[in-house]
């Protein structure tokens, strides 16, 4: 598979003097995704962790339930990208029917070729109630990220999703120029392993706009972390799903939109 770090030869301006040289960017691939040999999908992505991208995407389209239903999956780098061609089991053809799409989705957006407006905004199943958590934890949480965000680091310029839990810390953490793709990969990760969200903390190191919280909600997750603020339709469908949707999470602290019940300190309230 292509590195998914690129050099790129750039003029930096840093005080009064331009200087010559070479920076990393990341890497932007056409993905497809197929399904028995027919194209569903073709994501712009990172060319990293696409075997969860895959599994985590059909489980997050409704596509497949688990993961056993993808009885095959090969990583196919072709001349225009790369293609993961899964095989699916009979009992999914139908779900992948009344799900099909044909979209060309850029890197920034996890709606593109939707063939209707209420399917931009079809209701998150709802949640289980989970387990609490901390402010302390949340924090803990949050701080854990960074250093495992390789990518980022080189780069500044790609998108985490994770998870955690008190038990273990940091589970699992995947990045993409997409921040719905890292989610997604996120998603193939926990059920590869066969680990519940129910029990943890998705984070994310961007906004929380609509489909980030759709995802997260087919997860299983309780409860969504975000370093950024959420957009209204995003706080809506987490509010309808039963998520608690915390943003704005920096060190300082961070705000509490829905479900506040969760976090099991009292959070003292002030209104202007």
């Amino acid at each position: 598979m292509p590195d998914p770090l690129v050099p790129a030869r750039r003029i930096a301006w840093r005080g009064h003097a331009a200087r010559d040289g070479m920076r990393l960017v990341p890497r932007e691939t056409p993905v497809a995704l197929t399904y028995n040999r027919t194209t569903h999908a073709v994501m712009l992505a990172s060319p990293a962790d696409l075997e969860d991208f895959a599994i985590g995407f059909s489980l997050s389209e409704g596509i497949i339930e688990c993961a056993a239903e993808i009885l095959a999956l090969d990583i196919v780098e072709v001349a225009d990208g790369i293609e993961c061609r899964m095989d699916l089991a009979d009992n999914r053809l139908d779900a992948l029917t009344k799900r099909q799409r044909r979209l060309a989705g850029p890197s920034g957006c996890g709606l593109c070729g939707l063939d209707s407006l209420a399917a931009a905004i079809r209701p998150a199943p709802a949640v289980s109630a989970g387990r609490g958590f901390t402010p302390a934890m949340i924090q803990d949480a949050m701080r854990s990220m960074p250093a495992a965000q390789i990518l980022n680091t080189a780069t500044h310029a790609v998108h985490a999703a994770a998870f955690w839990t008190q038990e273990h810390g940091l589970v699992a953490l995947r990045e993409d120029v997409g921040r719905h793709n890292a989610l997604d990969k996120v998603s193939g990760a926990l059920a590869r392993a066969g680990i519940a969200a129910a029990e943890g903390l998705v984070l994310l190191s961007s906004r929380v706009s609509v489909e980030l919280v759709q995802k997260a909600a087919t997860l299983g997750a309780p409860v969504i972390v975000a370093i950024s603020a959420p957009t209204s339709l995003a706080i809506d469908v987490a509010n309808a799903a039963g998520i608690t949707l915390v943003g704005v999470a920096r060190a300082d602290g961070f705000e509490v939109f829905t479900h506040l019940d969760r976090i099991t300190t009292r959070i003292a309230r002030h209104v202007a």
